[in-house]
């Protein structure tokens, strides 16, 4: 089911039947009582289903949900394992859209819960009833103040904010709420548990339409429907909402601890982070690194070209932050002369008057000063952000600092970010958090957050990736021979070199293709046939082809005697110069189809240079992706080289492309190494194509 379902009864229901209510404060169905009568501004009407008890708190308890009088819009589950699909068939057969699972001991525990997991599912495809959960802490939606969870801490997470939240881990996800301490504001917040039906990415879809979200935060272990949650994305994107991620399971550990909490499939960190780019997703490293930019991002968008500016009263701390700007490979503003001139004004002759702006002592003697001359520099034409470092707390000093910056905020058309580089968190730090200007916590987070923030506003849109070739059921895996794929290639509109398949030494030598050639092993079960010495190369005579032919067939009997050989392929030699490539197109069984190119031959594995897009790939965004290779100026010619056909090979991933988007469900692999460009035209001089039958 690719469909979105609308969740405004999730999030802001006006009828709810908790079921499991209890007297016990302890207990999940306490803790969640509590928590919508007792903090929440729940004002919808409330039905309690208790099994034993005629009422709970004074409330009275209907004992089945097929005793209630009406339909809810939502329904909570905090019952025992044992009781929940009970409840839920009852659910389903009064009418209920929607139910919150609370309760743990499910797929998490192994195969039996599973299994109850699977007949979960199968009654909300028979039904249309939508399941949150099992295992999940519950709806927080901090802006209408409504918490149907069973967490303790609801009653102290409630700063309300433009950043909407969907996780895959109760912990996590309760830790990024509580950097409220900083100044963050939430909209809402949902952490998905063992995701039978409704996943990340159907709440990252409902936050993309929701008024009071500007931002969507989430924390991935894993990703269940990969097409799902490119459409979700997608949808963020096309209403203009930034998504930050951060992903677990990038490296080994990551992907097995990954593994055994969600039982998603993680797919490949690189296959993740490609898409991640392609749809404008902001992939982060750290939790405090994902807060830093999603505040930033809700308090003002880059406008392209963005460039920086430093203001403080420490010559050192200012010094170290332009450092660090510049390391990331930030722009700091050239202030213009009228921003000069009102700084001279107000400052001592001894104040660093440029970018970085070094107020020095002047903090300590006239505080006042501190706002006009920041809001003289924020309002700059040339400068986007404002970035104050504060090395220290000097306690009501600081506080007087603080609250001068914060006016100054106020008189400012772009955000000024303090930097709070003091371990004491004194009186200044939390009149910054009060005032929403969320403080980062080190200069070197600052640089990666505003890096981030621009190269958000300098992105290159391209096609937005659908999926091809994901979530494909198993299926029979052949190898055509290099002959077949070569001929597959050919008919895409791929150049190969000129050749024949010979199926003897004689008929080898008697090629007419001119000299010099090289001769290859012809087989569907050799993919490396270097390796075996299965290749020869720059052959100028008959004599010398059919001596190869012996020579690499009985390598091939040799290394391989079970190996079906066709023949030998005998090829033109591409002409000498140009560069080796690598172009290949695998299948991620989530998130479907990728293309990767980069520098081929034995480089692609030494020195990592790739660039990774899930298809389409069309003119454009291969152009792109070249782009981003390291290795790019030597396509462009480096030190007198001509320049190489950079049209022709970008052509070649546009046709490859093409080839696989007319049938997304036969093609498994493709890899052409190497493909060499040259300066004029491309050859793909080795192919291996692994088709699904």
């Amino acid at each position: 089911m690719n469909g979105f379902t609308d969740l405004t009864q999730l999030f802001d229901p006006r009828s709810v039947v908790l079921v499991g209510a209890s007297e016990r404060a302890a207990s999940v169905g306490g803790r969640t009582l509590a928590n919508i009568i007792d903090h929440s501004d729940f004002r919808g009407t409330l039905h309690l289903v208790n099994a034993s008890r005629a009422e709970v708190r004074g409330l009275a308890c209907h004992k089945r949900v097929a005793d209630l009088p009406s339909t809810p819009d939502l329904a909570v589950i905090a019952v025992p394992a044992a009781g929940v699909m009970e409840a839920l068939r009852e659910c389903a057969a009064l009418g209920v859209r929607i139910c919150v699972i609370l309760t743990s001991g499910f797929g998490e525990t192994g195969d039996e819960g599973r299994v109850v997991e699977a007949e979960m599912l199968a009654l909300a495809r028979e039904s249309g009833m939508r399941l949150y959960g099992p295992n999940c802490p519950g709806v927080t939606n901090i802006n209408k103040r409504l918490g149907f969870t069973f967490s303790p801490a609801f009653k102290d997470d409630l700063r309300p904010g433009p950043i909407g939240l969907a996780t895959q881990g109760g912990g996590l996800g309760r830790n990024l709420l509580q950097t409220m301490q900083r100044g963050a504001g939430f909209a809402l917040w949902c952490s998905t548990g063992n995701e039978v039906d409704l996943q990340v990415a159907d709440f990252i879809h409902y936050m993309a339409g929701a008024p009071d979200v500007k931002v969507i935060g989430t924390i991935l272990e894993g990703i269940k429907d990969g097409p799902r949650f490119l459409a979700a994305a997608r949808a963020a994107a096309e209403a203009g909402k930034p998504v930050v991620a951060l992903k677990i399971g990038r490296s080994e550990y990551g992907m097995k601890a990954a593994a055994s909490h969600t039982a998603s499939l993680t797919g490949s960190a690189e296959v993740n982070s490609a898409a991640f780019r392609q749809l404008g997703i902001i992939e982060v490293d750290d939790i405090d690194e994902l807060v830093d930019i999603a505040s930033l991002l809700s308090r003002a968008r880059p406008r392209g070209g963005d460039k920086l500016a430093v203001f403080g009263s420490s010559g050192g701390a200012c010094a170290l932050a332009a450092d660090m700007l510049g390391q990331a490979g930030l722009v700091l503003a050239e202030l213009a002369p009228e921003t000069t001139a009102a700084l001279a004004a107000e400052l001592p002759p001894f104040a660093a008057l440029g970018n970085p702006v070094d107020t020095t002592t002047v903090t300590l003697t006239n505080p006042a000063v501190i706002e006009t001359t920041l809001a003289a520099v924020a309002n700059d034409p040339q400068v986007s952000l404002v970035t104050m470092p504060l090395p220290l707390d000097y306690g009501s000093v600081s506080l007087t600092v603080a609250q001068r910056m914060v006016a100054a905020q106020a008189r400012s058309p772009v955000p000024l970010v303090p930097v709070w580089m003091s371990e004491r968190l004194g009186p200044a730090y939390h009149c910054f958090a009060e005032a929403g200007l969320v403080p980062m916590r080190s200069l070197r987070n600052a640089a990666k957050a505003f890096r981030r923030f621009v190269d958000y506003g300098a992105r290159e849109p391209g096609p937005m990736p659908p999926g091809l070739g994901a979530n494909l059921p198993p299926a029979v895996i052949r190898t055509l021979s290099e002959v077949e794929g070569k001929a597959l290639l050919r008919d895409a509109g791929l150049p190969v070199p000129e050749g024949i398949l010979a199926r003897s030494a004689a008929e080898a030598g008697a090629a007419r293709l001119g000299f010099p050639v090289a001769l290859k092993i012809a087989s569907a079960d050799i993919l490396h046939k270097s390796d075996i010495g299965g290749v020869a190369l720059n052959l100028s005579s008959a004599a010398e082809v059919e001596a190869a032919y012996a020579k690499v067939t009985e390598a091939a009997a040799g290394h391989a005697p079970a190996a079906r050989v066709d023949g030998a392929l005998v090829e033109r030699m591409a002409p000498p110069g140009g560069v080796e490539m690598i172009l290949a197109i695998s299948r991620d069984p989530v998130l479907g189809h990728v293309m990767t190119c980069g520098l081929g031959g034995i480089h692609v594995e030494l020195l990592r240079d790739a660039a990774r897009r899930l298809l389409p790939v069309d003119l454009a965004e291969a152009h792109r992706m070249l782009r981003e290779l390291r290795g790019y100026p030597l396509l462009q010619g480096m030190r007198g080289a001509p320049p190489l056909d950079i049209d022709a090979m970008a052509r070649a991933m546009a046709a490859l492309s093409r080839l696989v988007e007319a049938r997304p469900d036969g093609f498994e692999e493709i890899e052409i190494n190497p493909v060499r460009i040259g300066t004029q035209g491309v050859l793909a001089l080795d192919a291996v194509i692994r088709l699904r039958s």
